[in-house]
């Protein structure tokens, strides 16, 4: 094992010290000078956090899988480590190697919620890597994004050398490959991010420039290097040949996945049976971005789920997807692991479920596994704002769902969701605890007396509504964070009004959050200077409530004259240029467009294996798109 970076007493002086030692199980333990591409990937965000994103484990295994590449770890310091680090000047360092990170060639940063961007920050300043890409030499390492965050790059492009658009699988490979090349010709920096530029899904934001309108909306964006197109267009894994899966079964994937030495997030084994979804909800980036709706094949799938589980020692199996109800096969994958896991008392977790759809048999018998609660979203409480949203569901369906869930044995439901989307009224926020309070009623309509286990728990969380770039609500106006907190108060009291009241229980979540995620959501990049200052003002991890300094963001957004007013506040027109549209995601901006009308008129879209939308993503000659064809 290397030696630890940290001494004893730093060790003895911190919270939860295994954070930092390494050595977990399962783990590669490469020697970085071994290889001759070196890699570290950066989950911007505590360990428990990171260790359980399933993009960082498979990209970790892409990487270590091949016999001239290795890739460690590095996650953000707590705020008892930061702090001692800073005092004794010690370089921030992989958790495997226990090397510096500044001394490996890529550092690789998952950008799965803006509320990290201080962060990422953080893991540049403590590994003595300067923070903007424009003032780096040949000594540091190429500094690449990626995630869900990334297809919006543009409120941390100065942070950054490159951007990965899409799915890690189809381009690493081709990174590793160049980059190698590139080393052993001796290659400037700059000549190689002018052929990191080439590589397709890749964005390079020095090789652009932005000019803004008087408004501060943005005139022009363009490209100033000749490596760099004027489109990124998202990397897809899809079928190569018609008798392969979606998603082939030789793509990498973490069957022997790391085992965290304290208790992580998700502390189970997680597999990923779909990617992709066939509903387009209109307030869901996700389900676009992520298009088209794509399997992996069953023959895999249970071959991972056992691997998984035995090499790990979990006693827990959570069903990745989106939509896990409309994964084709679901039924069949159960009926093979249902009996092992019964008989080792191994949980199934199944989230993503449609309560209109939901599998009743077969999640009985998960049931009877581990008593557990069951998890909904139906986003809207009244059928005008479901309909607006396109959700898909009535409330009748709602209903009869639940209703199968008691009978089934379950007396604890969870429901999702949103307040503040477009178009939403007083009596669609009255409508959450209405439905709520129907659906425990169904419950003592359909449990007898003599079989009840004391009441129901009818429990409704709400979420704040933020548009996202690449979804039809990419325009909409979002709410002020004090709109959020009245329409919060006003489903709290209406809960009480309820005939079934003692059963109901009400979460909501933060409105200062969420004001500033919608900022950095659909921010351009004059947003850098912003988080910089913020950063340097002592601000950091903003995602977690007892460290967000609310007011430090706001004298900051003074200091520099950015507003809520201008980012969060107002509609933006459909021929405005959005910071975003460079990127080309399959979905076509026309179609988004198209829904963001069928919203304003409370038109439903049919989900794609009802019929083709038109979103674009045909031409990716894959997935959900191409499988009723001859």
């Amino acid at each position: 094992m290397s030696k630890l970076a940290l001494s004893d007493d730093i060790l003895l002086s911190v919270e939860k010290p295994s954070r930092y030692i390494g050595g977990e199980y399962n783990a590669y333990n490469k020697n970085p000078d071994d290889y001759p591409v070196k890699a570290v990937f950066c989950f911007p965000d505590v360990y428990e956090i990171g260790t359980a994103n399933l993009g960082m484990q498979i990209i970790y295994e892409q990487f270590n899988r091949r016999t001239d590449a290795m890739c460690d770890r590095v996650y953000s310091p707590w705020t008892d480590l930061d702090r001692i680090m800073r005092e004794r000047k010690i370089s921030l360092f992989a958790v495997e190697s226990q090397r510096p990170v500044k001394d490996f060639d890529l550092l690789l940063i998952t950008l799965q919620y803006e509320m990290c961007y201080t962060n990422v920050l953080q893991i540049l300043d403590l590994s003595g890597i300067p923070l903007r890409s424009a003032d780096r030499t040949e000594d540091d390492p190429i500094v690449i994004g990626g995630g869900a965050c990334a297809y919006n790059p543009e409120p941390v492009s100065a942070f950054f050398d490159v951007f990965y658009m899409g799915e890690a699988e189809t381009g690493y490979d081709t990174v590793i490959d160049l980059l190698k090349a590139c080393k052993a010709r001796n290659s400037s920096r700059t000549e190689t991010l002018e052929a990191l530029a080439e590589i397709p899904g890749l964005y390079v934001p020095q090789f652009y420039e932005v000019s803004y309108s008087e408004d501060g909306t943005i005139a022009d964006f363009y490209s100033i290097n000749p490596h760099a197109p004027e489109k990124i267009r998202k990397e897809l894994c899809v079928r190569k040949r018609p008798d392969e899966p979606d998603m082939g079964d030789d793509l990498p994937y973490p069957l022997h996945p790391i085992v965290p030495l304290s208790r992580g997030m998700m502390d189970r084994a997680t597999l990923e049976v779909m990617r992709g979804c066939i509903r387009g909800c209109r307030f869901c980036q996700a389900g676009m971005i992520y298009r088209p709706t794509r399997n992996r094949s069953l023959g895999f799938l249970k071959k991972a789920a056992v691997e998984m589980l035995e090499s790990t020692g979990y006693d827990e199996l959570n069903i990745s997807s989106l939509a896990t109800s409309d994964w084709s096969d679901f039924r069949e994958f159960m009926e093979f692991i249902l009996p092992y896991c019964e008989e080792r008392k191994i949980n199934i977790g199944v989230p993503s479920l449609r309560i209109d759809s939901f599998e009743l048999d077969v999640m009985g018998r998960i049931q009877d596994i581990k008593k557990s609660s069951l998890t909904f979203a139906p986003e809207a409480g009244s059928q005008r704002l479901r309909d607006i949203i396109n959700k898909g569901l009535t409330e009748e369906e709602i209903l009869e769902g639940a209703r199968k869930a008691f009978e089934g044995g379950w007396n604890k439901v969870k429901l999702y969701f949103m307040l503040g989307q477009p178009f939403e009224t007083e009596e669609d926020v009255r409508a959450i605890p209405e439905l709520a309070n129907k659906i425990a009623a169904v419950y003592y309509e359909t449990v007898p007396k003599e079989k009840r286990r004391g009441r129901p728990e009818i429990q409704a969380s709400t979420s704040f509504f933020v548009p996202k770039p690449f979804t039809p609500f990419q325009w909409a106006p979002m709410l002020r964070a004090e709109e959020f907190a009245e329409k919060a108060y006003l489903v709290k009291d209406t809960m009480r009004e309820q005939l079934n009241r003692k059963s109901l229980v009400y979460h909501y979540h933060s409105d200062t959050q969420t004001e500033l995620e919608g900022l950095f959501a659909r921010g351009d990049r004059k947003l850098c200077d912003l988080i910089e200052l913020a950063y340097r003002k002592g601000c950091m991890y903003d995602a977690w409530a007892e460290q967000m300094k609310y007011d430090t963001w706001l004298s900051c957004m003074e200091e520099l004259g950015i507003t809520f007013d201008f980012y969060n506040y107002r509609e933006r027109p459909v021929t405005e240029i959005l910071p975003w549209d460079f990127v080309d995601i399959g979905v076509s901006k026309r179609y988004l467009e198209r829904e963001w009308e069928n919203a304003r008129k409370g038109v439903v879209t049919p989900h794609c294996r009802e019929k083709c939308s038109g979103c674009g993503m045909r031409k990716c000659g894959g997935g959900v798109c191409v499988e009723n064809q001859a």
